[in-house]
């Protein structure tokens, strides 16, 4: 990262990392993320499509010759804004761009809310999302998802933990989960079932909040006493501002840890996204870009069609 300054100019696609400067603390980064936020160069230039996946595209998508990808760009390090407050990067637009390629299609960006994207794609307004989104069953009804990375949640707390908390000693406490994302529907639920209610304890207090950022802020000002999210974004956060909390354990029940790619139940466009996921598991340039935002153990080698 660059310094707290440089960041400023990006307001919107590192809001995680300047809701934490603006709490406090002075942004601090080692030289491997040095350039980062300004690096726009497309990873896919000079990817070459896959003809066994081109083969397989319906002829109206041939035709338009794009695609149109629904991303939430403000959740670095898999998806936000670079420095130009215009470019999309991080690991889901690195994979949008190489799906694109594979099939020999151009992609177009459409920064879209997270609870807003599954309806979007019902309603054709998108033809796939590439946007950390894991499996439930609730979404395999309306979905075509492939596999194609593996994140899951973990729990922050104030810095230093002065509560002593762990994933399993939340009962009664106050968690914050962002609208419309795996933690508030399967996750925190599952975890107060299995350890709390279940065992006549207090049920855990989900406090919903549109953003993580309004959720770091309220953890920052001690108005919850947690925070339920991805772990690669609250991985990165913690990395771009030490100190400003404490990361517990992976919450490892309710929902599967894979995330995938997401199309309209039965879409047309599903056998060819497949193939050209696949082709992509199996490129150089996945490696790379897991290697460049820091996610190397959620590489995946299998695009199985859920």
């Amino acid at each position: 990262m660059k310094t707290l300054k440089k960041a400023q100019t990006a307001a919107a696609g590192l809001a995680v990392l300047l809701t934490l400067s603006a709490c406090g603390g002075t942004a601090s980064s080692s030289s491997t993320d040095a350039g980062k936020t300004s690096n726009t160069a497309d990873i896919s230039e000079g990817v070459q499509p896959d003809q066994a996946a081109v083969a397989l595209l319906p002829q109206s998508v041939k035709d338009k010759g794009e695609l149109s990808v629904a991303m939430d760009l403000h959740y670095p390090p898999t998806t936000f804004l670079a420095e130009d407050n215009t470019t999309a990067i991080g690991l889901n637009p690195d994979i949008a761009r190489l799906v694109a390629k594979k099939l020999g299609l151009k992609v177009t960006f459409v920064d879209t809310k997270f609870d807003t994207i599954i309806p979007g794609l019902d309603g054709g307004r998108f033809d796939f999302t590439a946007t950390t989104m894991s499996k439930t069953d609730e979404r395999l009804q309306v979905l075509d998802m492939i596999d194609y990375f593996k994140a899951g949640n973990s729990v922050a707390v104030a810095a230093g933990n002065p509560l002593k908390l762990t994933v399993e000693t939340l009962c009664g406490k106050s968690i914050a989960v962002t609208q419309g994302s795996t933690g508030q529907l399967k996750r925190l639920p599952a975890l107060s079932e299995q350890t709390c209610t279940s065992k006549g304890q207090p049920e855990i207090n989900a406090v919903t909040l549109p953003n993580v950022q309004e959720a770091l802020t309220q953890l920052h000002s001690k108005r919850i006493d947690g925070v339920l999210y991805d772990t690669t974004a609250l991985g990165w956060a913690a990395k771009q501002q030490p100190d400003s909390f404490t990361l517990l354990g992976r919450v490892n029940v309710g929902s599967s840890d894979l995330t995938a790619v997401g199309l309209k139940k039965g879409s047309a466009l599903t056998p060819a996204l497949q193939a050209a996921v696949q082709s992509v598991l199996e490129s150089p340039e996945y490696k790379e870009s897991l290697e460049t935002w820091g996610l190397d153990s959620g590489a995946i080698t299998d695009a199985k069609l859920n």
